[in-house]
């Protein structure tokens, strides 16, 4: 019997899934798989919270699957060498997928595209974990935006004429389990265990998926301030695509559109990685080539124990090291102090977010170290450097944050700064102004 394949990758769910609701649309039965692709989880540490989560979520995926009469069949190894098994355990007539915008992703989609060619089997590609794809929301040239606020009033625009037209239907949730007769009807699963792949349970808790709505509602008045619990926590969720991106945009359209703009965020930066894909070795302007980054590790290891003399930066690193969270506004102030105060490359800042962070996505945390580096799209000049006592007054002004996170400030014990920010400033702009002198 032919088989159509729906391949999971960063979209771990039944419902409304774009790929899985064409492939039970189809006229041959679905079975479901996804590959452990060695080349990501060789470089990864054996206790990463990110892996478990994954592992969790096929685990859930699996049951779901079997209430249908269903399997889902996972593979480790390389996924050109998985896609041979696959081929040998099945008899295929097209295979089905989401689409994926990260360099590595497409330049292995497309050989595993030529392989499936080569033995007659079609893959099909959607949209699924974004709202508008690079070439859906551009310039009236064609070309892509590099700035945010124009990028975003054509976003809006686009998706108001969307909802307005006869696209009204254009956030729908797609009724994947509709079609659930259709998957192929297998009961036993076959998931690697952790442990086998060299792997072992992470202790670290993963937040909730659900979020109240009147915290998207107070969003835009409680979003700056870390000891509120006043953001939703969802990137995780968005990482893997355990929710809906599009049942949140509707969403947020109904309740509170400065949640809505951090979506956008999500579109604009995958934009930008998938039309410029320099970004991950450089910076997005080429002018920043030329900047003189200073090599101290033991600055960047007081970055990265949070014993930099900066309550606001020391909370945020021990928060990050110790719950793979970090707030977004105390992001903004740690990845400015990496870059401008100790003059640290941001690719050292942006590889520690990788390792540790639960919601890492690399579009989002190459574009946000860039923004605050300076180097990459944002129109705002290289001389914005934010102030981490100015920072903690405006947002933490009552210590509640810091009271959490850094016990001893206030004390003896507390670290004396590590730098102090007017030279810091002063070196930052002279550093800056040199190197673009050399263009």
């Amino acid at each position: 019997m032919k088989h159509n394949i729906f391949w999971f990758r960063r979209d771990l769910r039944l419902e409304d899934n774009a790929g899985l609701y064409h492939a039970l649309r189809s006229n041959h039965p679905v079975q479901c798989i996804f590959i452990f692709d060695k080349n990501i989880l060789s470089k990864l540490p054996e206790d990463d919270a990110r892996v478990s989560y994954i592992h969790q979520e096929l685990t859930r995926l699996s049951k779901e699957l079997k209430e249908y009469g269903a399997s889902l069949q996972c593979y480790y190894g390389n996924p050109k060498t998985c896609w041979k098994a696959i081929c040998e355990d099945f008899e295929i007539e097209e295979v089905f997928t989401n689409r994926d915008y990260e360099p590595y992703a497409k330049k292995r989609d497309q050989d595993i595209e030529k392989y499936l060619l080569k033995q007659k089997i079609h893959l099909r590609k959607y949209k699924d974990h974004i709202i508008f794809e690079s070439d859906e929301v551009t310039k009236d040239d064609g070309l892509p935006y590099t700035v945010f606020t124009p990028y975003k009033k054509k976003w809006m625009k686009k998706m108001e004429s969307r909802m307005m037209g006869k696209d009204s239907y254009f956030l729908s949730a797609y009724p994947s389990l509709k079609y659930s007769s259709n998957f192929h009807k297998r009961k036993k699963s076959k998931i690697i265990s952790l442990a086998e792949m060299g792997f072992k349970q992470s202790d670290l808790e993963i937040p909730s998926k659900e979020v109240k709505r009147s915290l998207i509602k107070k969003y835009t008045e409680q979003r700056n301030f870390p000891a509120i619990n006043g953001t939703s926590k969802l990137g995780i969720h968005f990482r893997f695509g355990t929710i809906s991106i599009r049942e949140k945009a509707r969403h947020a359209l109904a309740l509170n559109e400065t949640y809505l703009s951090e979506l956008v965020w999500r579109d604009f930066y995958s934009q930008i990685l998938d039309k410029f894909p320099h970004v991950v070795e450089g910076p997005f302007r080429e002018k920043y080539k030329n900047i003189e980054w200073r090599t101290d590790e033991n600055d960047f290891k007081a970055w990265q124990e949070g014993k930099t003399g900066y309550p606001m930066v020391d909370a945020g690193m021990r928060e990050l090291n110790a719950t793979g969270f970090m707030h977004n506004r105390v992001r903004m102030v740690v990845a400015s102090f990496l870059t401008k105060h100790l003059l640290l490359p941001w690719s050292w800042g942006e590889a520690y977010f990788a390792e540790k962070l639960l919601d890492f996505d690399l579009a989002s945390n190459n574009g946000g170290w860039q923004w605050a580096s300076g180097t990459g799209t944002d129109a705002a000049p290289y001389f914005r450097i934010f102030n981490p006592a100015s920072q903690l007054a405006k947002f933490d002004k009552n210590l509640k944050y810091i009271k959490k996170w850094v016990p001893e400030y206030g004390t003896e014990d507390y670290v004396e700064p590590i730098v102090d920010h007017k030279f810091a400033r002063e070196r930052c702009l002279a550093t800056y102004k040199e190197g673009l002198a050399k263009v």
